[in-house]
């Protein structure tokens, strides 16, 4: 199996790659992300990786779509990863199942007077969109034709659903909660 992928370098430029993942695939790989992490390491950043998994299919024609974001602070520190896609494990069977919802990439950036959450949905406009925002938990559903989108996201601290206000270009959501 293979996978093609967008990766940014350090200097914030997209490359194109394909991962093998045969057994020579996998160290390869593991061996450019240790790389990739010890340069984020060291200067605090971003890496994410996405692509779609040629192998897998459902009857409807889904595609399966897997990726993860790692983001690394400065010194090492605050190491988080983040998949996203439509590729989950089944609880009872313990294999990998191409679901028809897939869950977007998002970024929470914590400002001064407001958490700002960038959400990638391509194909999806203000108007496909539904938010919920319950306590502390924000969630994000969109659907378009067959693309469709779900995704909870864990805020900071609750905040008040009339402070919250939404913009959509070219599938980019951002919502903006005010403290």
């Amino acid at each position: 199996m293979e996978m093609a992928g967008d990766r940014t370098d350090s200097q914030g430029k997209r490359e194109r790659a394909a991962i093998g993942f045969g057994f020579g695939g996998i160290l390869k790989g593991l061996g450019d992300l240790i790389e990739r992490l010890g340069e984020l390491a060291e200067k605090g950043g971003e890496l994410s990786k996405e692509g779609t998994l040629r192998e897998f299919s459902t009857d409807k024609g889904v595609k399966g779509v897997y990726g993860f974001s790692i983001k690394v602070g400065l010194g090492g520190e605050d190491v988080k990863i983040e998949p996203f896609g439509n590729i989950r494990t089944d609880d009872k069977t313990g294999k990998s199942v191409v679901q028809e919802v897939r869950e977007p990439m998002v970024d929470t950036f914590e400002e001064e007077d407001h958490i700002l959450i960038v959400a990638e949905m391509p194909g999806i406009g203000e108007k496909d969109m539904e938010l919920d925002l319950s306590d502390d938990i924000l969630t994000i559903s969109a659907t378009r034709g067959d693309k469709k989108y779900h995704k909870e996201i864990l805020l900071p601290r609750t905040f008040d659903k009339k402070k919250m206000s939404v913009s959509c270009n070219n599938g980019v959501v951002k919502i903006k909660l005010l403290k």
